[in-house]
């Protein structure tokens, strides 16, 4: 299976769970699944992590190859998920936000590459806000949380013997 992985599933790695000084297996995991063309993100996540000036962007910047530009399949898929969000029932707010962030442009990629979603984000149900599932949902993609992934691959992170 091929992921797409959102900025949190990074962000949260880095700060909570896999920091790189205490777990650098995990990162290189990512490096490794990157390599089998199994694990990538997008442009605009690229440009998120970046905003934050610290290890991570660093990390991500030298890896700019696992995050994809946007290409005429997905300028197509861009156009349905936009189409999908304007016809939902959320508030205008919502919708302008959904299409302004990465969150339209990853599931868009993942609806043009028949991909799975990667995020920490779950559906909340609520109209002031277009959660990566429920537009997942919308078109049709497939969205996992990162440790449902990590499970589904077998990754193992052992010490040595």
């Amino acid at each position: 299976m091929k992921y797409l992985l959102d900025s949190n599933v990074f962000i949260e790695a880095k700060n909570r769970y896999y920091g790189f000084e205490f777990c650098p297996a995990f990162w290189d995991w990512i490096d490794q699944k990157h390599a089998e063309e199994s694990v990538f993100s997008i442009e605009k996540v690229l440009d998120e992590i970046r905003g934050g000036a610290d290890e991570l962007a660093d990390w991500a910047e030298e890896r700019r190859e696992m995050f994809l530009r946007p290409g005429t399949t997905d300028m197509n898929s861009l156009r349905v998920a936009s189409e999908w969000a304007n016809a939902a029932d959320y508030t205008s707010a919502a919708k302008r936000t959904f299409l302004e962030v990465a969150d339209s442009f990853l599931v868009a990629q993942a609806h043009a590459s028949e991909v799975a979603v990667v995020t920490h984000e779950v559906a909340n149900g609520s109209r002031n806000v277009i959660k990566i599932p429920e537009a997942c949902a919308g078109l049709e993609v497939r969205c996992i949380g990162p440790f449902e992934m990590l499970r589904l691959e077998r990754a193992r992170f052992v010490l040595p013997v």
